[in-house]
């Protein structure tokens, strides 16, 4: 059995569509290191990951009417020198490089010589040993390249083996230097007096937050994440601005000492069903989806309101457990119940005698580009918790926050959030939330409303940049048995960051509150800040 040159050279031609991908240093050592696509960027492939076929009928996107199905078929049954990718794919319209081609020559060469080694050489005439040879002098600089290349890989490769930090945890860190400040005539206040009104708090700062966070996986579905953060963002409110409503959506302000600030175990169960349990810390957006391009308190919107819909808020901070169910391939299922105080077993504490939320939210995606969720929390907070009633959690005014003091509470809350991707750089999307609170000590109720539109210019003025504008109401009761908020103010954003390299960002920014605390005789206040984000 032997071959002729015309038979080889269409091979050759078919090595133009060869699958030996070049591989970059990064997409071995995440293989070598084994850290799983869930917690770092997915990795489309990588050399031990190509497999040998037998037969041109396991590589699924060949078919025998292909136009070089013959000189393929040829290449893989006859001389074993074809690969396919794990998914047992060819993938035969992909251009390669002359790397690539090189690679796929080599591969052959060494089957030749294989086959001229066992005895078998009478499968090659001495016409197409020239034509390899011709071939192999004519790409000779590439194959040296190729050897050099592979040579220092595999070197910087074993320096990294015996220096990595872990074969299952991935540490990664962000870093936030913000300066920012607040501008206006005076501070808002809750009385129908305008002139007594204390000035702002109005001096420039510059602070900080920086944030070391722990991936770690064992089975590669899993993670395990720990996070912990150091911070001093003043919150801008009460005694600096006179309401919640100017706060930034990173503040935080503990000195910088360092605590834990995140630690949840999420896992799967089957294809279907994921679950979080949050011992100590969890953060909601670890749970559920928000639907918002501007989720981020890093990389979204600068302000607190304009990052998501305040009724996640009204879910209290603490212990946690989720599951989400995936009901069909464009729609999910999210159940999720927390505990502010989970690991204190005294009165009006713990997991089921204290402050508690309990959430349930379907999301639906009728067509690719738009997604729509509905949402329900059950809310309950006692006045002896560590944080006390705070329905809205510091998104509206004071009487949204305890509408009846501070006294024990229970919320209903209804909430719609919808996202829609009109094309790759516009994105509109918004919401609404309505919560029914009750006083658990009277038979006093109140109504509180907020909503928001928001629109997101991905990639606007190059690639990584975000432009993004806010307009909606903070939470406001519109109908009490005590007290209702009698004016209305509207929340005004725009900020652009600007993605400087791949691991930093500037995003200035501005919003303004009209009427704050829902209140007329209080002036306009303005926040302004730039934030720069930087990501390792």
């Amino acid at each position: 059995m032997s071959f002729n040159t015309s038979f080889l050279l269409s091979p050759l031609v078919l090595l133009s569509t060869f699958v030996v991908p070049s591989v970059t240093l990064a997409e071995q050592v995440q293989v070598e290191y084994q850290i799983q696509p869930e917690s770092i960027a997915e990795i489309e492939f990588s050399s031990n990951q190509l497999a040998q076929v037998n037969s041109v009928s396991q590589l699924s996107d060949v078919q025998p009417n292909d136009w070089a199905f013959q000189a393929l078929q040829s290449l893989v049954e006859r001389y074993g020198c074809i690969v396919g990718y794990p998914n047992g794919t060819y993938r035969g319209d992909r251009p390669i490089t002359r790397y690539e081609f090189a690679a796929g020559l080599n591969a052959c060469l060494d089957r030749v010589n294989e086959l001229i080694a066992t005895s078998t050489a009478s499968l090659v005439t001495k016409e197409d040993l020239a034509t390899l040879q011709k071939l192999q002098q004519e790409f000779s600089a590439e194959l040296a390249t190729l050897r050099d290349r592979v040579d220092t890989l595999e070197a910087s490769t074993a320096q990294l083996e015996a220096n990595q930090f872990s074969t299952t945890t991935k540490l990664t860190g962000e870093a936030i230097f913000a300066v920012a400040g607040v501008f206006g005539d005076q501070a808002a206040d809750n009385n129908n007096n305008s002139d007594d009104n204390p000035d702002l708090e109005d001096n420039i700062i510059l602070a900080d937050r920086v944030r070391l966070t722990l991936d770690t996986s064992f089975s590669g579905r899993d993670r395990l994440r720990t996070r912990l953060q150091a911070r001093n963002v003043t919150e801008f409110q009460n005694d600096v601005t006179g309401t919640r409503m100017t706060r930034l959506g990173f503040d935080g302000d503990e000195d910088n000492d360092v605590g834990i600030t995140e630690l949840y175990y999420k896992f799967p169960v089957g294809d279907q069903l994921k679950v979080i349990v949050a011992p100590v810390k969890g953060n909601l957006d670890d749970i559920v989806q928000t639907l918002s391009p501007f989720q981020s308190s890093g990389s979204g919107s600068i302000s607190r309101f304009g990052r998501y819909n305040p009724i996640y808020r009204s879910i209290v901070s603490g212990a946690a457990l989720g599951l989400t169910y995936g009901v069909s391939k464009n729609t999910s299922l999210t159940l999720a119940y927390k505990a502010s105080d989970g690991s204190d077993p005294t009165n009006s504490n713990g997991l089921f005698d204290g402050n508690y939320s309990a959430l349930a939210q379907l999301i639906f995606q009728p067509i690719k580009s738009f997604d729509l969720s509905l949402t329900y929390i059950r809310s309950y907070y006692t006045e002896n918790g560590n944080t006390g009633v705070n329905v809205t959690s510091s998104t509206g005014s004071e009487n949204a926050r305890r509408p009846f003091g501070n006294v024990a509470t229970s919320a209903d809350t209804l909430g719609l959030e919808t996202n829609w991707r009109i094309s790759p750089k516009f994105i509109i999307g918004g919401w609404a939330g309505y919560s029914l609170a009750h006083s658990e000590v009277s038979d006093d109720d109140a109504d509180i409303l907020n909503y928001a539109v928001t629109l997101a210019f991905p990639d606007l003025g190059g690639e990584g940049n975000l432009g993004g504008i806010v307009f909606g109401m903070p939470p406001k009761v519109i109908s009490s048995s005590q007290t209702e908020d009698r004016d209305t103010s509207l929340h005004i954003e725009g900020f652009y960051r600007l993605q400087i390299t791949d691991n930093i960002s500037i995003t200035p920014g501005v919003f303004v509150i009209t009427n704050p605390e829902h209140n007329d005789n209080n002036d306009s206040i303005f926040v302004g800040t730039i934030r720069t984000t930087f990501k390792f």
